[in-house]
């Protein structure tokens, strides 16, 4: 496990997914339909348990310009600058269940922001940092 600092904040742009996991590939089909293809935007996904133990799960990409939510209607997200704990994930999709259990080790492992959320950075199209913030 790595620690990983954010200088700055992300603003993202999101899609929720209907359900967890079986709507995340939609999702992501949602926003990309969306949002026009831009090799310089990230692309993450956050999740979170919310309202006692399901996972919301969100599609996102990075806002480039001011207004682009508005523009495309769609969910803002920031995602917080400060430290980070995580793990590189090679090859991700030979091994899809590896993204669970590295976020379950962090969780178990780390002192998390309690506000903070699981986050997946597809930085390019094999691997994923998979990070979680930790409290400041």
């Amino acid at each position: 496990m790595e620690k990983y600092t954010l200088e700055s904040d992300i603003h993202v742009l999101c899609v929720t997914a209907t359900s967890f996991p079986e709507g995340v590939m939609a999702a992501y089909d949602k926003i990309h339909s969306i949002v026009p293809a831009d090799g310089n935007r990230k692309i993450f996904g956050i999740s979170r348990p919310e309202g006692g133990s399901a996972i919301i799960y969100k599609a996102a990409v990075e806002e480039l310009s001011e207004g682009e939510a508005e523009k495309y209607h769609l969910e803002k997200f920031i995602i917080s600058k400060g430290e980070y704990a995580g793990v590189i994930i090679k090859d991700f999709m030979k091994d899809l269940p590896a993204i669970g259990k590295t976020f379950r080790e962090i969780l178990h492992t780390q002192k998390v922001d309690p506000d903070g959320a699981c986050i997946e950075w597809y930085f390019n199209p094999n691997d994923v940092q998979c990070m979680v913030r930790l409290e400041q």
